[in-house]
């Protein structure tokens, strides 16, 4: 276990180290926050630390940093090494930033940034990918969680022609509605503190017990520094995509401008933004250790399901009961990032159009229209038989696309402000190649050799580079 705690140690005391450094440099200071200055009693509404440090949490916390992981640990104990670091210089870096410049900015959403700070045509193609991004989190957070309850929780059948499954998605269609159009007060605010114990109580009961059940893990000398996936993938992209959201997530970005209207002093934004990443990272590690463990022992395969690997770890490690805890607490990750991803999408959709949303009529229009879509793109993913996958591969590159808007935007935000923009450059230009490689060799996508994409995307992210730093230079 020596690589899984030296990845421990690197997330935590890199976290402690790295989230002060970033805090210094942005000086959070006193001035008034949006929260209070704009307060509205419907999205401005002023929140105490530890309940908006649990709503951040649970939204940024979906299925990402457990299914990712399990999917993840297939290249070997690299993964504990990589996911940490990229937490704590990318992920963490991009969620706090993303946060504190919506609340210097009068908590104005991602949109509106990257038009302020990239130029309204970059707006444009920005609001396209976010809006599809942040619309295919809300569907894939309805399938996942249904999917999961049903099968793990009834152990029933989650077909297409089990009415049970689609009950289940009715009762998640029924709260991320209301989620979307009550004041954020109202059902995320008080709801949230109860699915918050759930979570932390089911990752930390894996966690011990993966050390008490003595599971043993890879080391990375007895490996090689990336091993050989079971179906021959690259390590990049392929890995990067997949553990989105324990490493690097656009989605994040989304979510930290929603909170960023609910905080009541900036120095709350270390503790909000940067360290419930790190919190995320630690769950991540945790799923990817049971999962490298659980193999060993046999009871799980390169080739055993998602789902399947979730119950069959947390019923081994912790019995039947906290087994079933946990299930739930996975469960519950999910549900708590497509309801406010929802709700992000009305904010967006409703700020491009000028649509005032203090008035209930206006937010059950919009509500309206995306949940019809919602329920249309998710009864053709559970009819069509490679749907769901479909489904899962764009939503995964959209919502890294994303995260390279938003470290453009920061970068363009910190050269204004004389910061060290380079800090968030570098992650950005790497995922830009990530994102870049990934789709021109997709099948989803150009399916060219892997050769030519990766030429291709070190040309984009060269481009990428210049495009900020003349945009920066000239705006």
């Amino acid at each position: 276990m020596i690589t899984f705690f030296l990845g421990i140690f690197i997330l935590i005391a890199g976290g402690a180290v790295y989230g002060t450094f970033c805090q210094k440099i942005f000086h959070p200071d006193d001035r008034q926050t949006p929260a209070i200055k704009l307060k509205d009693g419907v999205d401005f509404v002023p929140m105490k630390k530890w309940k908006n440090c649990l709503i951040q949490l649970l939204n940024i916390a979906g299925t990402g940093p457990i299914i990712g992981p399990i999917q993840g640990i297939l290249f070997g104990p690299i993964a504990f090494l990589t996911i940490p670091i990229g937490c704590v210089i990318g992920g963490a870096l991009h969620d706090y930033m993303s946060g504190m410049i919506s609340i210097r900015n009068d908590g104005a959403q991602m949109p509106a940034l990257i038009g302020k700070y990239l130029g309204k045509k970059t707006n444009v193609l920005y609001t396209i990918f976010v809006c599809l991004s942040v619309f295919l989190v809300g569907t894939v957070f309805i399938y996942t969680p249904g999917d999961i309850f049903v099968t793990q929780v009834l152990n029933s059948d989650s077909g297409i022609n089990n009415p049970v499954i689609w009950i289940v998605y009715g009762c998640i269609f029924v709260y991320y509605l209301a989620a979307t159009l009550f004041p954020i007060d109202k059902i995320i605010g008080k709801i949230y503190p109860i699915f918050g114990g759930i979570l932390l109580l089911s990752a930390v009961g894996v966690f011990i017990g993966m050390l008490t059940k003595g599971y043993r893990l890879n080391e990375i000398w007895e490996t090689g520094v990336v091993g050989i996936h079971p179906q021959g993938l690259h390590f990049i992209p392929i890995f990067f995509v997949t553990v989105a959201c324990g490493i690097v997530s656009g989605f994040h970005s989304t979510q930290s401008t929603l909170v960023a209207r609910t905080i009541t002093h900036e120095k709350e934004g270390r503790a909000v933004f940067y360290d419930m990443m790190i919190a995320e990272g630690f769950i991540a590690m945790i799923w990817a250790a049971a999962t490298m463990g659980a193999m060993n022992l046999g009871l799980v395969s390169a080739y055993t399901s998602a789902t399947e690997v979730i119950g069959i770890v947390a019923k081994n490690l912790i019995g039947s009961i906290g087994g079933m805890i946990a299930i739930i607490g996975v469960i519950v990750l999910p549900i708590t990032s497509g309801d406010t991803a929802l709700r992000s999408l009305r904010l967006i959709v409703g700020d491009a159009l000028n649509i005032d949303q203090t008035k209930k009529k206006n937010r059950f229009i919009i509500s309206t229209f995306i949940f019809i879509a919602v329920a249309a793109l998710l009864i053709f993913s559970k009819m069509s038989p490679d749907g769901f996958n479909i489904l899962w591969r764009y939503f995964a590159w959209a919502n890294q696309i994303i995260a390279v808007f938003a470290f453009a935007m920061i970068s363009a935000y910190m050269m204004k402000h004389k910061m060290p923009w380079i800090l968030s450059m570098v992650p950005g230009a790497f995922y830009m190649f990530i994102v870049s490689s990934f789709i021109l060799n997709a099948s989803i996508g150009f399916g060219l050799s892997w050769f030519i994409s990766y030429i291709a995307a070190a040309v984009l992210t060269i481009c990428y580079i210049a495009a900020i730093i003349y945009n920066g230079y000239h705006k």
